[in-house]
């Protein structure tokens, strides 16, 4: 199996092409090797983590992409040193926080819902802003937190500011989290750099992405700080120092998801290398799903994890709740499966990039497919597919969908393909030299010739 290595790192990551993009057909059996580059939500919490210890960290495979150069321009925003000229990155905390700033928080969640609770440390006022759509994601229950903690905070959404003040000694807050575990997350960070520490508890309905928490608490250990979670919805912080470390972020396991889906779509074999054995990443669950719906999974001697398709895909009734940022890949998934499928525990998906469950049936009935909408999920009924414009919405898990369906379907143009730099520049560049593999070109003569590429 030949390898499909990740584009070399610069000062300016691979982008994706603007513009509407006529997302390939896979010419045969996809066999390939791809190379996944670093986890987003693990690279970021790392950058958060370094800012708030007691010395410099360093992070080797962090992603380069929006979200994360989001989250780097923020922390220098606060005062933070951030070196990432080279391929590892040196993260050296400032003395004291600084405000008087504006953080530009694009669309990505967890530069929105991090960044607020550092800025109660900050000298003065930070101001937090970001694309348009963001102004429709949900913020309250963090601002909530962040009020409750002391600070003063003007609006509930995105534009808002946020100050600090001496009398932050943290303690007791109580927050519903229902629409996003990031609320959570972000609260922990800054839990142990508060005088009494912070009792932190979710009051309200299901609890979204629990493994996201997971890594946070994980995280925070790793780097000596004491999480008692051992309540359910209850995580208490003892207050105390957070010491540096140096890490190596793990690859991205829900970015590996149209990749390894690839293989199930066409009958072929995807290895993505260094697979986690154990991992706090949602994306974990991705070989389970891919075995539900009938693929092969296989373990290497070597650490890679290998997806081969069979002959049939398998309709199947899933639980997403934890991984719940694979539900437009497993949607797509389930559009090509051989009987209707339903997935059940992502009804706070509504409130993500875009309206998920709504741009997952649109575009899925554009193309053919007939798709029921539920309080908590999609019952998605297969039908002979046509092409058609599939749209994106901005949304980084769409414009994977539809490269997704496009593997199969002719005639797939995906409106905005370049919304995948949010989390991975290089999804189109290895995107197409997988595609090359498997029509029998090399990843180096696709790279000297993209034009050659397979549409």
């Amino acid at each position: 199996m030949s390898t499909t290595p990740l584009p070399p790192r610069s000062a300016e990551p691979a982008t994706a092409p603007s513009g509407a993009w006529p997302a390939p057909t896979a010419p045969a059996p996809i066999r390939a090797t791809v190379r996944v580059p670093g986890s987003k939500s693990e690279t970021n919490r790392a950058l958060v983590l370094a800012a708030l210890a007691t010395g410099p960290s360093t992070i080797t495979n962090g992603l380069d992409a929006r979200d994360t150069r989001l989250m780097r321009d923020g922390l220098r925003t606060l005062g933070v040193d951030v070196d990432d000229s080279g391929d590892s990155w040196r993260v050296t905390p400032p003395a004291g926080f600084t405000g008087g700033g504006t953080v530009d928080c694009g669309l990505a969640g967890t530069v929105m819902r991090f960044l607020p609770p550092l800025a109660v440390l900050a000298d003065a006022p930070v101001a937090f802003d970001g694309d348009q759509q963001a102004y429709a994601r949900p913020m309250g229950p963090l601002l909530d937190g962040l009020t409750a903690l002391g600070a003063r905070v003007s609006g509930d959404a995105l534009p808002f500011t946020v100050t600090g003040g001496a009398d932050l000694t943290g303690g007791l807050v109580t927050i519903d989290a229902s629409t996003s575990s990031q609320y959570v997350s972000g609260l922990l960070l800054i839990g142990a750099r508060l005088a009494e520490g912070l009792d932190l508890r979710h009051a309200g309905g299901d609890l979204p992405s629990r493994p996201h928490i997971a890594m946070t608490v994980a995280m925070l250990r790793a780097r000596g700080v004491e999480v008692d979670d051992s309540e359910t919805d209850r995580w208490v912080v003892r207050p105390g120092t957070i010491a540096p470390l140096d890490v190596t972020v793990e690859p991205d396991l829900s970015n590996a998801a149209p990749f390894l889906a690839a293989a199930a779509l066409t009958g072929g074999s995807v290895s993505v290398p260094h697979w986690p054995a154990e991992s706090n990443q949602p994306g974990i669950v991705l070989p389970h799903i891919l075995q539900q719906f009938g693929a092969d999974i296989t373990y290497e001697d070597d650490g890679a994890l290998t997806v081969t398709g069979t002959d049939e895909i398998d309709s199947i009734e899933i639980d997403l709740r934890d991984a719940s940022e694979l539900t437009p890949v497993v949607a797509a998934i389930a559009a090509l499966a051989a009987d209707t499928s339903h997935i059940h525990g992502v009804g706070h998906i509504r409130g993500h990039e875009t309206d998920r469950l709504a741009a997952i049936a649109t575009e899925l009935e554009g193309l053919g497919v007939r798709v029921k909408v539920t309080d908590d999920g999609l019952v998605i009924h297969p039908r002979l597919l046509g092409g058609g414009t599939w749209h994106t919405y901005a949304d980084h898990r769409m414009a994977q969908a539809g490269a997704l369906i496009g593997l199969v379907v002719e005639d797939v143009v995906v409106d905005d393909v370049a919304c995948t730099d949010k989390t991975m520049p290089e999804f189109v560049p290895l995107w197409t030299a997988m595609l090359a593999e498997a029509a029998g070109e090399s990843a180096a003569e696709i790279a000297a010739d993209p034009d050659s590429a397979p549409q």
